[in-house]
Formats: structure tokens, C-alpha cells, sequence
């Protein structure tokens, strides 16, 4: 059945690109995560163990609602690690990491879906989509909370 949002077809697919972005490094990010909180150890354990579980926990939302919203448009949503390995800007991590370097690698997670977030807001707001928009708005909100918080960890 035709769409008809209010928003063309050409820029349907375009929000929802940059959409699928954003679903990519959102879920690399919540796996980078949820590993960080099996695998850390250190005198911060406690701390960065539930603060990583809290982290996972939101991120786990987000891709669904990010994902929903793809499918508001009318495309579909990626769904594989395959083409989520292609789309996100954010690359795995193997190997055991200390804690510090783990939260700096959030940190550069967390700043990376900040970033993809905020390059799709000019077609968004060309597109005068207001519901993407807002789920933007409230992902960076969230993000830049979360880097802050993470960023303040590593403080001498």
C-alpha cells in the first residue's frame, strides 16, 4: 500500500539511511557494552559492572525504536551483524581491555552515535519529519549524558 506521511518517497529512504546508520551504531555499541560488563575487572568492578548494565539496558530500547521508526517510513530495517558491521562507524574491539581503556572506548562509542545522529538531522528537518527529529534530539540527549558520565570517570 502507498505511503502517504507527508513526507516523499526519495526522502523516506534518505532519513531512513541515515536511520540505519544510526541502528548500526547503536547496537555495536550496546554489544561493546554489554561485553565491557561480562569482562571488567578491577578495583572499579562494582561501579562499572551495574553502570555498563544500566548503559546495555537503554541501548537494548533505542534499537528497537530506531528500528521501528525505519519501519514507520516504510523501509526495511537491517537486522544482521553483517549489515551491521557495513553500516556502523563504530568497529569491534577484541581482545581483553582494563577498565579505563574500556570506559575510553565508550566514551568513542557514545561520540560516534552522537555524531551519526546529528548528520541526519538536516534531511530530517528539510524533510520537515518531526517524529525522527525528536527521537534524534532525545538519542544525543542521552549520548551526551552518558559520555559525560563515562568521561568523568577518567578523571585524575
Amino acid at each position: 500500500m502507498k505511503i502517504d506521511i507527508g513526507i516523499n518517497e526519495k526522502d523516506r529512504k534518505a532519513i531512513a539511511d541515515g536511520l540505519s546508520r544510526l541502528l548500526a551504531d547503536t547496537y555495536t555499541l550496546y554489544l561493546k557494552t554489554h561485553n565491557f560488563h561480562w569482562n571488567v575487572k578491577g578495583p572499579m568492578f562494582q561501579t562499572l559492572h551495574l553502570m555498563f548494565e544500566t548503559q546495555y539496558n537503554e541501548l537494548a530500547l533505542a534499537v528497537d525504536a530506531i528500528a521501528e521508526r525505519i519501519r514507520a517510513l516504510g523501509v526495511a530495517a537491517p537486522g544482521t551483524y553483517a549489515e551491521f558491521s557495513e553500516l556502523s562507524s563504530i568497529k569491534e574491539n577484541r581482545g581483553p581491555q582494563s577498565a579505563e581503556k574500556m570506559i575510553k572506548l565508550l566514551v568513542e562509542g557514545q561520540e560516534a552515535v552522537i555524531r551519526t545522529a546529528r548528520s541526519i538531522f538536516p534531511i530530517a528537518e528539510k524533510a520537515s519529519d518531526e517524529p525522527t527529529a525528536d527521537l534524534l534530539t532525545q538519542r544525543m540527549q542521552i549520548h551526551e549524558k552518558t559520555a559525560w558520565m563515562l568521561r568523568s570517570l577518567l578523571e585524575k
